[in-house]
């Protein structure tokens, strides 16, 4: 049974130049593994709404993608950190244990809901900065990617 990955974002990534390494790394890793970018429609007027109420929204909007199957992996910048060798572990682990399905979930500009950490089987952290979710994308493209290529024994990651 072949993992598969979604990365799960609100919004289209607004930089192009951006967009073409998401493109790049999305055509690399297909040699590895399925990674399909779902991007959640941000339908929501922000202006004057409180934070609590946009975060709300988005977590409605987020769970009618979610897969209840799917290992979901929430990332938050409170959550686990780990080394780009860790983190080749955390997939071969979960390949190793029969999961079939990963769903990396990015949020927004105020984070993620209560409800969705709630639900989330860990919360991964790529930084304790904050990055923009477009920039989020590429880089934890490119940190999958890094991933396989450790599991490979390829000479990427060096």
């Amino acid at each position: 049974m072949a993992l598969k990955i979604r990365i799960l974002s609100p919004g289209k990534t607004k930089q192009h130049y951006l967009q073409e390494g998401i493109d790049d790394f999305l055509s690399r890793l297909s040699h590895y593994v399925s990674v399909e970018m779902v991007i959640v429609p941000a339908k929501i007027r922000k202006q004057n709404l409180p934070a609590e109420i946009i975060l709300q929204k988005e977590s409605e909007a987020f769970s009618k993608y979610l897969v209840r199957q799917n290992d979901l992996i929430l990332l938050d910048a409170g959550g686990k950190l780990f080394s780009s060798e860790k983190f080749a572990r955390f997939f071969e682990e979960r390949m190793n244990s029969r999961i079939s399905a990963i769903d990396f979930l990015i949020g927004g500009e105020w984070g993620l809901s209560d409800d969705l950490k709630s639900r989330a089987d860990q919360m991964l952290s790529l930084s304790r900065m904050t990055f923009t979710h477009d920039l989020t994308r590429l880089i934890l493209l490119e940190q999958i990617y890094r991933a396989f290529t450790i599991l490979r024994g390829e000479p990427y990651h060096k």
